[in-house]
């Protein structure tokens, strides 16, 4: 069991002029393995900066408050150590990585992870059967890392990395942003058999209600302006799709942009 402790996190985004933007107001979350945290609310509320803080982004500076991971201080790790840790962020927008195969990167990532290289004679299997389960084909393994690859594509290997490097927790940042009905589906099954394993706690970041049909999260969040607002169970995700956040955008200023 693993858990990742947020407590009164402030984050300021570093502007071209050098001065800090203060977008993060206080944040308190606490992410166990096993559990599934939606968090929802309208563009330039903060969340992305959510994520990529938890990760290490530098363009993000901490200005208060501690992030932990089972009691380890996570603000104190490079972004490598992180990883190592146990911590994994699927990108709103996976990057190309050209001169790199997918299967080098995962193979190389797993080696780092674990510490040790995986078995060849299992390895490729193991591979190959996470690329079919999210309807990639195996041939792909062999191209670049995302070069070419659809948006669809994108986030269909983010779920593969998910689910051989298993994290012991994953924050998902709008995976499901430009994804058609049955892609939505099928990268929605992969972050099912993630979260079924019990191993991982899963912060999914999202805008709309469409992939909580799919993932059924435990507990959800309503972000505005750069904290938490209103917090509740999946019927707080309903109440959203019904009513919006007008109402906790009223009189509230945007976190970022």
């Amino acid at each position: 069991m693993s858990t990742l402790e947020i407590r009164d996190l402030k984050v300021s985004v570093k502007l071209p002029d050098g001065e800090l933007k203060p977008i993060l107001h206080g944040v308190d979350l606490t992410v166990k393995s096993g559990e599934t945290h939606a968090i929802m609310g309208p563009n330039g509320s903060g969340k992305s900066t959510l994520a990529y803080s938890i990760a290490g982004h530098p363009k993000y500076e901490i200005t208060g408050g501690t992030v932990t991971l089972d009691g380890e201080d996570v603000l104190a790790m490079s972004v490598d150590e992180r990883a190592r840790a146990g911590l994994f962020l699927a990108m709103q927008y996976p990057v190309e990585v050209p001169g790199v195969s997918v299967a080098n990167f995962l193979r190389t990532a797993k080696t780092a992870i674990d510490g040790e290289a995986p078995k060849l004679r299992t390895w490729a299997g193991e591979l190959r059967g996470a690329m079919e389960r999210l309807h990639m084909d195996p041939a792909m393994a062999q191209r670049n890392v995302n070069e070419g690859f659809s948006g669809g594509e994108k986030k269909r290997h983010e779920i593969v990395q998910m689910e051989l490097l298993k994290p012991k927790i994953a924050v998902l940042d709008e995976t499901d942003s430009g994804l058609d009905v049955d892609a939505l589906r099928v990268v929605s099954e992969g972050v099912n058999r993630v979260r079924d394993t019990g191993a991982t706690g899963l912060l999914l970041i999202t805008h709309y209600t469409r992939i909580l049909r799919y993932i059924k999260p435990d507990f959800v969040h309503v972000f505005v302006a750069g904290r938490i607002v209103e917090e509740g169970g999946p019927e707080l995700a309903d109440k959203l799709e019904a009513e919006g956040y007008e109402r906790y955008v009223a009189g509230a200023g945007a976190a970022t942009v």
